[in-house]
């Protein structure tokens, strides 16, 4: 039996729509959902006429990071090496990648974001770099955000997984435009867009993405190794599993 696709591509009036839809597990990063993600990514590339591509979600999660379900099940490598294949994918695609976001994100997610062009966050958003309460290190995701937020603010959230609201991401650089109307927004941004010409776009978002881009190829398999690394140790084991199990781990009791 072949399982539910977790991640839908739609195309309209130049623009492609896809969609992260596995709302039970708050869209986490499995690796069906970043395969999935990845090969509608290069799809939309791929696709005659299409000039950008909006990244949306279904539920009330954008992204919650990493399965710890299938990370407390095995090594996780090979997932690490997905997520920067995934990321690397979305900074290097030949469109804009715009994220339309109106809910919460997590972890893993915020590195979807910081490998976007442009973020739009609407009311309902938080937004949380939680790794380090579970035993981890925001590792590989680090090579699309560090670029895109400042210096304070990135040793706040990595050191503290304290929640901040889509008005705070924008003031930090995480997010384009904090938006009441995040529909409105995005309709705005992208009737913009389809007014440059595909080469002009293609060269701007080049420059524009040139200290993700060296991020990537600088620190990139470093971030695999300690991720992997960081998800086997025992410490990672009990954080995850007292998120698993709903309790505190043991280093707060």
């Amino acid at each position: 039996m072949t399982d539910p696709e977790l991640v839908h591509l739609d195309f309209d009036g130049g623009i492609a729509t896809v969609t992260l839809d596995s709302p039970n597990n708050r869209n986490a990063l499995s690796r069906q959902l970043v395969s999935e993600l990845t090969d509608r990514m290069n799809t939309a590339a791929a696709t005659a006429d299409i000039r950008a591509v909006v990244l949306s979600h279904t539920g009330t999660t954008f992204s919650a990071g990493a399965d710890l379900s299938e990370a407390s099940t095995g090594p996780m490598t090979g997932t690490a090496s997905g997520l920067l294949a995934l990321i690397r994918t979305i900074v290097d695609l030949p469109l804009p990648v715009l994220a339309r976001v109106d809910g919460n994100v997590r972890a893993g997610g915020v590195g979807l974001l910081g490998a976007c062009d442009v973020v739009v966050a609407g009311p309902r958003s938080t937004f949380a770099i939680t790794e380090a309460r579970l035993g981890l290190a925001a590792a590989v995701i680090s090579v699309s955000v560090l670029p895109r937020i400042d210096a304070r603010s990135a040793s706040r959230y990595y050191l503290t997984g304290a929640t901040f609201d889509a008005a705070e991401a924008q003031r930090i650089g995480l997010v384009t435009l904090a938006a009441d109307d995040v529909d409105a927004a995005l309709a705005t941004l992208t009737a913009d867009l389809l007014k440059a010409s595909p080469q002009g776009l293609i060269e701007s978002k080049r420059i524009a993405n040139r200290g993700v881009r060296e991020a990537i190829e600088r620190y990139g398999d470093e971030m695999v190794d300690l991720s992997a690394r960081l998800f086997a140790s025992e410490e990672a084991h009990e954080g995850m599993t007292a998120f698993l199990d709903r309790r505190p781990p043991r280093w707060t009791a």
